[in-house]
């Protein structure tokens, strides 16, 4: 059995739960190999899972948001330490300008094969909000981030990105477009309302300001008021102690918190919002379009690549509260759109999205790796 090496920035924590990484490493296993996680956590320490699944972790210095980024000092002496002890056939680096990436660059000088997984460009075509970050984030990028690029063997995006801009980086050349996708057959449509205004509009993920939560609360509340008083409006996701929009909405909002598993929740939700101000390829998005909900998303990342606007979906621009109220409510009041565009969502997923598809196309990428 073949073994690979993933270094992620986390594995299941309950402020950083790196969704990618978990998702990847099960499909991996599925397809037969042996997965050994390199990531950050509260703690050092190493846990054997199963057979066929080892995590080290080295404990780290978070800084909260709007940073989200963890410092680990001794990573990369780590993730030497795992190669000597696991002899690992590839090395896969997930997510780029996390601490953990820039692994990737003494791994390149030492003469190892390295692929790096990124959901998005961070600093390039991904942005925190507020102008500092979105200043430290560009300068970041194209220094570090850029070397931890170029130190690549391959590298795999879960979305398409702009060709000029691989290109610029010097990097076309090497890349290609896999998804993470999902195991589509764990998800199921559910028999929803047909002409109702007791709904319930969901939003699954952090409360971090990057995800537009904010966005989305005030959308869904001002259609609540003025359009449909038995709309139910849920936030399913982890968030800090005395978050101020929980604070704000408590009495009219529903705040479940961090949940293991959505699949209820989706089965039983009318309308999806992902309004994030920037995205990689989104699991939530992935899990609600398989589950058959009506979905709303902004238009950026792989939001573009996952919804044809008007067909699986609505896309509008970040930050537009009105044109997000307005899906909602023409959402709410044509049954018949609701219905079509669950429907086709779900096709989309098994077609490009189930990992039935995306499992060969790691398969193939890993093989020709090894062949190298």
């Amino acid at each position: 059995m073949e073994t690979i090496l993933l270094i992620s920035p986390y594995w299941k924590e309950e402020h950083r739960w790196m969704v990618s990484s978990v998702k990847l490493a099960e499909l991996w296993q599925r397809l037969g190999y042996r997965v050994v996680v390199a990531c950050m956590g509260p703690r050092t320490g190493v846990e054997a899972v199963s057979s066929t699944l080892t995590i080290y972790r080295r404990r780290d210095v978070f800084l909260p948001d709007p940073w989200n980024y963890g410092i680990a000092f001794g990573f990369t002496g780590l993730v030497r330490h795992i190669i000597k002890t696991e002899k690992p056939d590839l090395i896969v680096v997930n997510k780029l300008l996390f601490w953990t990436s820039l692994s990737a660059i003494a791994l390149r000088l030492s003469g190892r094969h390295v692929i790096v997984l990124t959901d998005a460009l961070v600093g390039m075509t991904w942005w925190p909000r507020g102008w500092f970050p979105k200043v430290c984030a560009a300068i970041y990028a194209w220094t570090l981030g850029w070397l931890v690029l170029l130190s690549a063997w391959r590298v795999v995006t879960y979305h398409p990105q702009p060709p000029r801009l691989l290109r610029h980086l010097g990097i076309a050349g090497k890349t290609q477009v896999i998804p993470t996708g999902i195991d589509a057959e764990d998800f199921q449509v559910s028999a929803r309302k047909a002409n109702s205004n007791a709904m319930t509009v969901t939003y699954v993920g952090r409360l971090e300001s990057v995800k537009g939560v904010d966005d989305f609360l005030a959308a869904a509340l001002d259609v609540k008021t003025k359009h449909a008083s038995e709309l139910t409006i849920q936030v399913v996701g982890w968030y800090k102690p005395e978050h101020p929009l929980v604070s704000q909405y408590c009495d009219h909002v529903t705040f479940t918190g961090l949940k293991q598993d959505v699949k209820p929740i989706l089965q039983s939700t009318d309308i999806f919002v992902l309004p994030s101000y920037s995205e990689g390829l989104s699991n939530a998005l992935m899990e609600a379009m398989a589950s058959g909900c009506a979905c709303i998303a902004t238009e950026v990342g792989g939001n573009r690549f996952l919804i044809q606007n008007g067909v699986t979906g609505f896309l509008y621009p970040p930050g537009d509260r009105a044109a997000l109220a307005a899906h909602i409510r023409r959402l709410i009041e044509d049954a018949a759109k609701r219905r079509m565009m669950g429907e086709a969502a779900r096709r989309r997923i098994d077609e490009q999205f189930s990992w039935k598809v995306v499992g060969q196309q790691y398969q193939s990428l890993f093989e020709s790796v090894l062949r190298t």
